[in-house]
């Protein structure tokens, strides 16, 4: 009797190690990985983004000032009319507010690729940059106006979606000029401790299409890949590990109190072979 008992003691504590608690190495970020070009700590990593080109959905801040008294007071009434009839913002919101202040204020690029001005009437934007447009639009306002004319032009804001292993999954918008992925999954509360982190599948948005991209960000080499920061419209999937399938514990506690609610299951089990 004894033995069997050791038996299946064993076989409990065996099944509880192998659906046991995650390893940091699953966990940790940005790690030196064997057969990979190491990055020390100082090392300066420099970056070649990018020109981001316009593309159907975003959505422009464009801010018209001049020395005409007229020209600013359309251009502010217009401002802040431009997204009155959508809805207000999605989920998370870096810079303060509570909703997406650029879908009520901004100009969203149309599904032919333009936005609409006043006077200017519509302007195809798809494929430019913010410097691009710029240009555009002060050379279609000299058309009307001969006071000097500033105009900026910027993105309203990077929006994206995080859905998956995340903590607080959802769509987001956050107010800066770029933003790094990790950045976007700090913004979504983070990758919680069953999240695949050497599987993170981007979904990217191109004038063609979408393409379907996966990033290690176990690997330090992230930080000089085309992944690290985040585009206008990026989608981030975090899929997650066996753990979850099997049902393991995320740590040492759990896995203990894994091994007792085996071991007890077990006990009861022999118990009521021994009365038969």
């Amino acid at each position: 009797m004894r033995t069997d008992f050791c038996r299946v003691a064993s076989f409990l504590l065996i099944l509880a190690v192998f659906t046991g608690c995650i390893s940091n190495k699953k966990i940790i970020y940005l790690q030196n990985l064997p057969g990979k070009p190491e990055i020390e700590e100082e090392t300066l990593v420099t970056y070649d983004l990018p020109i981001y080109r316009i593309q159907k959905d975003d959505i422009l801040d464009v801010q018209v000032r001049s020395t005409n008294v007229e020209v600013n007071e359309i251009f502010n009434l217009a401002s802040g009319m431009a997204g009155a009839g959508g809805q207000m913002g999605v989920g998370g919101f870096m810079g303060g507010g509570g909703g997406d202040v650029y879908y009520m204020t901004g100009y969203t690029v149309d599904k032919t690729g333009m936005i609409e001005l006043p006077f200017v009437g519509k302007l195809s934007v798809e494929g430019l940059n913010t410097d691009e447009i710029k240009e555009l639009v002060e050379k279609n306002l000299m058309q009307y106006f001969q006071d000097e004319i500033f105009v900026r032009v910027k993105l309203g804001g990077i929006r994206y979606a995080a859905f998956g292993e995340f903590r607080m999954a959802g769509n987001f918008v956050v107010l800066q000029n770029r933003l790094t992925i990790f950045e976007a999954i700090a913004n979504a509360g983070d990758l919680n401790i069953m999240a695949k982190r050497d599987e993170i599948l981007v979904l990217r948005q191109y004038p063609e299409g979408t393409k379907l991209h996966r990033v290690n960000l176990k690997d330090r080499n992230i930080i000089s890949s085309p992944f690290y920061f985040i585009q206008p419209n990026d989608q981030l999937y975090a899929e997650p590990i066996k753990a979850r399938e099997i049902g393991g514990g995320e740590t040492g506690v759990q896995t203990f109190q894994l091994f007792m609610t085996l071991l007890s299951a077990g006990l009861f089990i022999y118990a009521i072979f021994l009365n038969d």
